[in-house]
């Protein structure tokens, strides 16, 4: 298939899905609209009126923004998203769960499109598939790891030292953003545990490190995006059992409708990264995970 039969071709896939893609968003925000009344009392979405409503639609279209750059770029959703309801007045403890769960969910599924699109190959790639297992492995420890050190270091420095190393693997994919790197499973697995560790101490970072850490380790920048949101799911649910474990109750309304943006992303997110040209990307990630280290860094003064 020649060039131009191959531009026609994912020029034609991005007409169908864009439309199949607004008509889907219009469908859901009518029907979040229709139900406001029906949300439980308790819920940090409950109430009644246009308040209430407009409360829904704004929390569905910032789960489905935040997660349209994740899946892009394999990094932002909950660094972003996070503190943004917090600012809108959600509680912590009935946040984080909701997220973790949207997480979940997502995570999977843009794995699933991911692999779909021809982004990363999850069942012939054996880099890519001993990619994913070491990361979801990494993903427990740095979880388990995190608990036990955080009660004896200072958070500070933990999420100083964890900005400091966003930045830097930021910065090599930068830097390599034209030129193919070896690959380094050493590096690998050093990204691996601190992103883990990042999201058992501080639920973010995750996405960073691992994306720009896989692309400085030598892996394709689109395989480095969907491996990531593969593995995250993992990191999710570990991290969404020690709350159920915990007895920390579930605002089901509002996962709901974190769960529903998210996920409406992922098919325009996924095609997104196969239509961007290798280099472009590249230098993409690069970018946003310098931007997110700095951004971690000016947080802790």
């Amino acid at each position: 298939m020649d060039a131009a039969k191959v531009s026609m071709t994912t020029r034609n896939d991005w007409i169908r899905r864009a439309r199949r893609w607004t008509m889907a968003i219009a469908v859901i925000v009518t029907l979040l609209a229709v139900c406001t009344p029906w949300v439980p009392t308790g819920s940090g979405l409950s109430g009644n009126g246009t308040g209430a409503t407009c409360c829904i639609v704004a929390v569905f279209l910032a789960a489905l923004v935040c997660e349209f750059v994740d899946s892009s770029l394999g990094m932002g959703y909950g660094t972003t998203l996070t503190p943004l309801l917090l600012l809108a007045g959600f509680e912590p403890l009935q946040l984080v769960p909701c997220v973790l769960l949207s997480e979940l969910v997502t995570g999977l599924f843009a794995g699933v499109m991911h692999h779909r699109d021809g982004n990363v190959n999850l069942f012939q790639d054996r880099l890519a598939q001993r990619t994913a297992v070491s990361l979801c492995l990494l993903s427990t420890v740095g979880a388990v790891a995190a608990v036990v050190i955080a009660v004896h270091v200072p958070k500070t420095l933990l999420r100083g030292g964890i900005a400091g190393i966003i930045i830097l693997a930021g910065l090599i994919a930068l830097a390599s953003s034209r030129r193919t790197l070896p690959y380094r499973r050493s590096r690998l697995l050093g990204v691996g545990l601190a992103a883990a560790f990042s999201k058992g101490l501080s639920g973010g970072g995750y996405g960073p490190l691992t994306t720009a850490g896989q692309v400085a380790s030598g892996l394709p920048p689109k395989s480095a995006v969907a491996i990531t949101s593969f593995a995250e799911a993992l990191t999710c649910f570990v991290g969404l059992t020690a709350y159920f474990v915990m007895g920390a109750p579930l605002d089901w309304a509002l996962a709901l409708v974190l769960t529903l943006g998210a996920s409406l992303s992922v098919p325009m997110a996924t095609l997104t990264v196969k239509t961007f040209p290798e280099t472009l990307f590249r230098g993409m990630i690069g970018g946003t995970a310098c931007l997110l280290g700095v951004l971690t860094l000016v947080r802790l003064f």
